[in-house]
């Protein structure tokens, strides 16, 4: 078993003072929204999206009554904006009418909602209300996790479950946010930065390269 503890701290040392600009300073509600529009998208896109969303709608019931041609217009950067411009105002109609305008602290009730899934689900409940419930995995933390050797898995929701059974829960809350910064910035998906790597001596993918090459 590798040392998971170890691993995240210097995770944490390369790419802990950098953070992901786009879901800063917003509440459950926008930090749910915001989450739905991520999907599919690059954060930059996710940040022009979320910026122009907001600046005219910031509450459930102001996105419940808007017009969905506007909010196609305003989420456009986000890419698929029709698909997900229908998600938010039907998520926004049923966290007016069956949730009293806000968002349920529980994952299966967020899972209910239109286009919200586990790793969504999973956001929200870490950061948008704190709780160490879930590990969201996205397609940096499946891709890292599975490239270092920590599981092997094909969905995303397994490498969630299985993180689940070795990560000591203080750390799930950060596992997150320290993997999407390390995938952005250092293990990226094609050509990783393996030279400036600080976990290279428990990382499977760096042992088979280095291998081959000797």
């Amino acid at each position: 078993m590798k040392d998971i503890v170890k691993i995240i701290a210097g995770v944490r040392k390369k790419v802990g003072k950098l953070t992901i600009e786009w879901h800063e300073d917003l509440n459950p509600f926008q930090l749910l929204i915001g989450t739905v529009l991520s999907q599919r998208t690059k954060d930059v896109n996710t940040d022009k999206a979320t910026s122009q969303l907001f600046s005219k709608f910031r509450t459930p019931e102001q996105l419940a009554k808007a017009d969905l041609r506007e909010i196609m217009k305003l989420i456009k950067p986000s890419g698929f904006y029709k698909t997900k411009a229908r998600y938010i105002k039907k998520i926004s109609k049923i966290i007016v009418e069956k949730y009293n305008g806000k968002i349920p602290a529980n994952r299966e009730l967020l899972m209910g909602l239109p286009g919200v899934g586990a790793k969504t689900s999973g956001i929200i409940m870490v950061y948008g209300f704190g709780k160490p419930s879930a590990i969201p995995v996205d397609v940096h933390v499946h891709r890292i996790s599975n490239r270092i050797g920590l599981v092997k898995t094909k969905k995303p929701e397994d490498t969630e479950i299985e993180l689940m059974k070795f990560v000591p829960k203080k750390n799930w809350i950060e596992l997150n946010e320290l993997f999407v910064l390390f995938g952005q910035n250092v293990c990226i998906a094609r050509n990783p930065h393996c030279w400036e790597c600080p976990i290279t001596r428990y990382c499977d993918y760096y042992r088979n390269i280095y291998s081959k090459k000797n």
